[in-house]
């Protein structure tokens, strides 16, 4: 059911190279690359954006303004945008630059939706 729900944002997103199911371990629970992202070692990026996402929900919590629900980080090559289900897990989409960010946006709001009872804590 993962892989199929990733499948679906990465083929529905225009400029989208791969998508994962990251643990706040910083451990993949699912991914899905096309070829082009299979080759750009995504999963190790994904991983290091684990430090950003704890770093981003113990900010919001000592700010007392909540918990993150998206992070969107833009690099030379590749955009990330982030969308957390919950304090655990987060889903990563991996974009180039010229990538479809607001279409990435709504179609990981909607896994989160359809996925939300997976990852109830």
């Amino acid at each position: 059911m993962f892989k199929t729900t990733l499948q679906t944002i990465v083929e529905k997103t225009d400029g989208s190279l791969g998508a994962l199911i990251m643990g706040a371990d910083g451990l993949s629970v699912e991914r899905f690359f096309n070829r082009e992202g299979a080759e750009a070692n995504l999963d190790v990026a994904a991983a290091e954006f684990t430090s950003l996402v704890r770093s981003a929900s113990k900010s919001g919590s000592d700010l007392d303004l909540g918990a993150p629900r998206e992070l969107v980080v833009t690099l030379g090559k590749v955009m990330f945008a982030m969308r957390l289900f919950n304090k655990d897990y987060f889903v990563v989409l991996a974009l180039k630059p010229e990538g479809n960010l607001g279409r990435g946006r709504y179609e990981l709001r909607k896994a989160e939706l359809a996925l939300a009872n997976e990852f109830a804590v």
